[in-house]
């Protein structure tokens, strides 16, 4: 299924699914307020000149991609998740980390800005 918006993906999802993502919606919109939201890759994104972050729902976990310097950046802090080159994945049976989420997405924004000028 291609979805249109992000609403349409997360209503695919049962009820505990559907709250942890749009938990990490309303932290992303809190911190990046004038952001976009769009569907790329056929996930949920909040994009600026260039997408900032993605996210998705997976069978245990909600997928966090905030690009490979944003993992490089908080590398210390996301010791206690699984990681990848471009991707964090946040248990569902956890609660989320909202403050790293939100200085994830800070840093995000300002790397956004700083490109567009470089």
């Amino acid at each position: 299924m291609k979805y249109k918006n992000i609403d349409e993906y997360i209503n695919m999802f049962d009820e505990n699914i559907k709250d942890k993502l749009n938990e990490i919606r309303d932290i992303i919109i809190s911190v990046a307020k004038d952001s976009k939201e769009v569907i790329s890759y056929n996930m949920p994104a909040f994009k600026n000149n260039k997408v900032l972050v993605y996210f998705a729902a997976n069978k245990n976990h909600i997928g966090f991609y905030p690009t490979p310097s944003a993992i490089l950046k908080f590398n210390k802090e996301l010791k206690d998740y699984k990681t990848s080159k471009g991707a964090i994945q946040f248990p569902l049976d956890k609660p989320l980390p909202i403050e790293l989420i939100k200085k994830i997405v800070e840093f995000r924004i300002k790397e956004d800005m700083w490109k567009i000028f470089f």
